[in-house]
């Protein structure tokens, strides 16, 4: 059975593009936005990265943070912020074993979803969203849950 919304998150700890160790229990009571995507530098991976990139402001003012995943390493993570002057965590799940913990599902049995998890500060799930055509999408869902967390402090 999927993971859905009210469960427990699983415990995140990956490296990130720049070799520093994320854990989601560092986080100090902060709402996450975890968002899988498939593939650095893909042309939809890149227009999902880049909508968070140009909101991360908004995040950051409600007090939020925002970590992306994909099987990329972190070279390539790295080349992917850079590139495109991404202000937050790429997380390197190269054996997918995050991917696999948060049951992310795969498209036509073959290609890592694109799926966002909002998660709240006492690592609860507040959203899920599955779209994998649409990633700026993913920005406005996870924009508008934190803005109701935030709302509801």
């Amino acid at each position: 059975m999927a993971l859905q919304v009210g469960d427990k998150a699983p415990a995140i700890d990956l490296v990130d593009q720049n070799g520093k160790k994320r854990r989601s229990n560092d986080l100090k009571g902060k709402v996450l936005v975890l968002f899988f995507y498939p593939k650095d530098d893909t042309p939809g991976c890149t227009a999902e990265a880049c909508s968070f990139r140009d909101n991360y402001s908004v995040f950051e003012k409600l007090g939020s943070e925002v970590w992306g995943v994909s099987g990329d390493d972190d070279i390539s993570h790295r080349q992917f912020a850079e590139r495109h002057s991404l202000p937050y965590a790429l997380l390197s799940d190269k054996d997918n074993t995050l991917r696999r913990a948060f049951e992310v599902p795969r498209t036509l049995g073959m290609l890592p979803s694109r799926v966002t998890y909002v998660i709240d500060g006492q690592g609860t799930i507040r959203h899920i969203f599955n779209n994998l055509l649409d990633g700026p999408a993913h920005m406005r869902e996870a924009c508008r849950v934190v803005e109701e967390i935030k709302k509801k402090r």
